[in-house]
């Protein structure tokens, strides 16, 4: 996988820069993380734009950035890991503008959600606790919602008291 790098957390380095000319020891093999392809003739913009489009939860950061930790630990306690590419400062450009919300999503972090820029962690954040985070996750079928028993509480055995 010339143009990647594997970094902590199961995040990948995304190789915008030129290849090595010298090939590149096989990274090692993980198999609880997905395979990202890179097609080394690919300009970076359609690199990162196939990307998105082929993973329903994904962060763009800088590997130095503690957004992208609060991110991944607000998406975790959800249940979701997202696929996250570390950038480095040459490669945000790349990264596109979502001009129809208005949302700058070319500055880390950045996390698109079944394809659509949601925007950086206040974005997040602000779709988490209007209670719509859940929903969209299950809509790209990042999360799995199981439906709770339907036992009501009048059917609970245990003695009601009265104060």
């Amino acid at each position: 996988m010339q143009g990647l790098r594997r970094c902590s957390n199961d995040a990948v380095h995304l190789g915008l820069s030129p290849a090595p000319t010298s090939p590149s020891p096989p990274a090692p093999t993980n198999k609880s993380s997905s395979t990202l392809s890179i097609d080394v003739a690919e300009s970076a913009e359609t690199r990162i734009r196939r990307l998105i489009s082929e993973h329903p939860v994904i962060i763009f950061s800088k590997s130095s950035c503690y957004m992208c930790h609060v991110m991944k630990k607000l998406l975790a306690t959800v249940g979701v890991h997202p696929t996250v590419i570390e950038l480095d400062n040459h490669e945000i450009a790349a990264l596109p503008y979502d001009d129809q919300q208005q949302q700058s999503c070319n500055t880390p972090p950045a996390v698109f959600i079944g394809g659509t820029c949601v925007g950086g962690l206040e974005s997040l954040v602000a779709l988490h606790l209007s209670g719509h985070l859940v929903p969209k996750l299950v809509q790209v079928g990042a999360l799995c919602v199981f439906a709770e028993s339907s036992t009501s509480i009048a059917s609970d055995p245990r003695p009601t008291t009265s104060i």
